[in-house]
């Protein structure tokens, strides 16, 4: 097999490795998946580093795309000559060679159905088993496109509260992860107990949580009670179902308690808890129930960001870099009076790839304009509240337009 120069500058600190990178002669360094810190990268970019052709193929995609991205963008010339997909931006390769556009809205719902069903009762034969393969489906989905899964997902949660538990514990999940390639020591290993522990952090009181989320008036006690104790009712639960990762475990356990603070002096668990905490939060206030409408975006990463003092909370700020202040599928207000749905994370957090699908006037456009918002014209302003736009998208459209 034959081996091609990988530039180093590609790879990052804190996000796992889309290639396996390997010596000159094909010998295996760093497996692909491998999350590095930055002493570890410093290391690798002192000797030479290569992959196999079909990543270097990949590869040479993805800086092609970034160089036409800069020129349409009307970037410097120093820039371009500079040009380098950001980690994220390489999409690992699938088994076609290609994102599965056409497959991306059924895979997510599918994933949803799935884990809906397993959690109405952890008791079920092989619960963990089949969780554990959830999350690891979950994972490719979202290692194939994290802002198609974004997207998708955010849009879902700010449509609907039907099947409201097994909705939100799939976008927290989401946006746990992705926060948690910003976070310094954690270990793959750690991730995947992160997944698992946010997938089923709601599997004692799943018929309950649904149940709020269509109910208007205030819990009653024993409704208190129930949503008081889950947490522990949901461990014991799943000591049951056969689950024995201590580190998943103990986040469930104290993924409402988290305390804040620097998350680099926190042992693993209170770490992946504090994460699961902060993007419960925001993945609840950009929900509607029934008794209570969604925030905005704006409101929602504001809600993650400030902890229970109101001050910045290192979790919450993960989350942020993640995902951004407007993530894909939720809704902005551009400066000439425009409204639009962000498509894909930018650069910037507060300047993402949008489309615009209501003009200044109010009037829905008949068909989504996509729109560079780092220029003054089309700079977001701030979010909008899904109630405020009524608008039906069509997913699979903009999904095309990315």
């Amino acid at each position: 097999m034959a081996y091609q120069p990988l530039p180093p500058d590609v790879l990052r600190a804190g996000f796992p490795t889309l290639f396996a990178l390997r010596d000159k002669s094909g010998c295996l360094l760093v497996p692909k998946g491998t999350m590095m810190d930055a002493d570890q990268l410093e290391q690798l970019a002192a000797r030479d580093l290569y992959v196999d052709d079909q990543d270097g193929e990949a590869l040479r995609r993805a800086i092609a795309g970034k160089v036409h991205e800069l020129v349409r963008n009307d970037e410097l010339l120093g820039r371009i000559a500079k040009a380098r997909p950001e980690s994220l931006e390489l999409a690992a390769p699938s088994a076609a060679g290609r994102r599965r556009l056409d497959d991306a809205p059924t895979d997510w719902s599918n994933l949803q159905v799935r884990l809906a069903a397993l959690l109405r009762d952890a008791a079920q034969p092989d619960f963990a088993g089949r969780l554990m393969q959830l999350q690891k489906t979950m994972f490719e989905q979202v290692n194939s496109d994290a802002d198609d899964a974004l997207l998708l997902l955010v849009h879902a949660a700010t449509q609907e509260y039907h099947d409201y538990s097994a909705s939100h514990a799939l976008l927290v999940a989401v946006v746990a992860e992705l926060a948690s390639r910003h976070v310094p020591g954690i270990t793959p290993a750690q991730r995947q107990s992160l997944r698992c522990a946010a997938l089923s952090m709601n599997v004692a009181m799943t018929a309950l949580q649904n149940q709020l989320a269509q109910q208007s008036s205030p819990l009653t006690p024993q409704q208190r009670a129930e949503v008081d104790a889950h947490p522990a009712r949901a461990v014991a639960a799943l000591r049951s179902a056969g689950v024995d990762d201590a580190l998943w475990l103990e986040a469930v356990l104290h993924h409402h308690d988290a305390p804040g603070g620097p998350l680099a002096g926190m042992e693993p668990a209170q770490r992946l808890a504090r994460l699961i905490r902060r993007a419960d939060v925001f993945a609840a206030r950009m929900s509607p129930r029934r008794g209570r409408q969604a925030l905005s975006a704006t409101a929602a990463a504001k809600a993650a960001y400030l902890d229970e003092q109101g001050k910045p909370d290192e979790a919450g700020s993960a989350i942020i870099k993640a995902v951004g202040l407007y993530p894909p599928g939720s809704l902005v207000k551009l400066a000439d009076g425009e409204t639009a749905v962000v498509l894909r994370r930018g650069r910037r957090a507060n300047a993402p790839t949008v489309a615009c699908i209501v003009n200044p006037a109010g009037a829905v456009l008949a068909s989504p304009a996509l729109r560079q918002t780092h220029m003054p014209a089309h700079a977001v302003t701030g979010g909008v509240a899904p109630h405020e736009v009524k608008v039906r998208l069509n997913l699979q459209r903009l999904l095309q337009m990315t």
